[in-house]
């Protein structure tokens, strides 16, 4: 089972479901680790898209460009087809990374499940709807209570058993809330309570993500993130507010060491 060099931690996100924020949030936490000085590397295992690899694509090219001094992260893709290639790029990228960032399709993919086995931390950014809910767990019409565990959840939790089996590791499953302001209120609470239901029930923690903000997607084509502060001259109140989701997002993660610091 290749995970890259042994002190590699390795950050999956995964969500079968698209729409929820996933590939601008893999970047941010790829950027804000490189920032603090940590080696990272990225794989995007999303070859029709490639919404990670181009960005970061985007990232360096406005470094070329502009002479910025932008940290820019090594980062491949996958050929979404072989396992032995899926290998191959853990290994190459992993050998001299502290952190192995992954970014997994939209959609069912049998290498994306691969992925999830070779996770320190998987992270599944879901919005805060019963839609996305639907993914992980099932609730009551009615009374909003969980009935039971989703597909997902139960393709998780034979990720975590395969993994466990293999070298003892568990994976730390972390549900990210992103997109949470503009939901209303009861909705939120409900969304919440079941959450907090099922993460009882198959072992995964809840932490706020990144807000719904015009700007991450403005960001896409330079490919800048809400870290490089001196990029965006003059910062709006709600470039103000993004960075502190960030920081939240980051400490919420807990990751080794050279994550638990503050982004600055």
């Amino acid at each position: 089972m290749p995970t890259g060099a042994a002190n590699t931690h390795v950050i999956v996100f995964a969500n079968e479901k698209g729409g929820t924020g996933k590939s601008t949030t893999a970047v941010h936490v790829a950027i804000a680790l490189a920032t603090k000085g940590a080696r990272v590397a990225c794989l995007d295992l999303d070859h029709r898209q490639r919404t990670m690899g181009r960005y970061l694509d985007n990232r360096a090219a406005t470094n070329k460009r502009t002479d910025s001094g932008l940290v820019v992260p090594r980062h491949a893709t996958g050929d979404g087809k072989s396992e032995a290639n899926f290998d191959a790029l853990m290994t190459d990228l992993g050998a001299d990374a502290d952190f192995l960032v992954i970014d997994t399709p939209g959609r069912d993919d049998p290498i994306a499940r691969i992925a999830a086995t070779r996770a320190n931390t998987l992270v599944t950014p879901m919005n805060d709807s019963f839609v996305d809910f639907d993914l992980i767990g099932q609730v009551h019409p009615e009374t909003f209570k969980v009935t039971r565990p989703s597909f997902y959840s139960e393709l998780i939790w034979d990720a975590r058993k395969v993994r466990a089996k293999a070298d003892g590791t568990t994976i730390d499953w972390v549900v990210l809330r992103n997109r949470l302001q503009h939901i209303e209120a009861r909705n939120m609470r409900r969304v919440s309570d079941a959450l907090d239901q099922l993460s009882k029930r198959v072992g995964f923690r809840v932490i706020p993500g990144l807000g719904e903000r015009v700007v991450y997607r403005e960001m896409f084509p330079s490919g800048l993130t809400m870290l490089d502060a001196k990029e965006f001259g003059a910062m709006a109140l709600s470039h103000v507010a993004a960075r502190q989701e960030l920081r939240e997002m980051m400490a919420g993660l807990a990751l080794p060491e050279t994550a638990l610091a503050e982004v600055a």
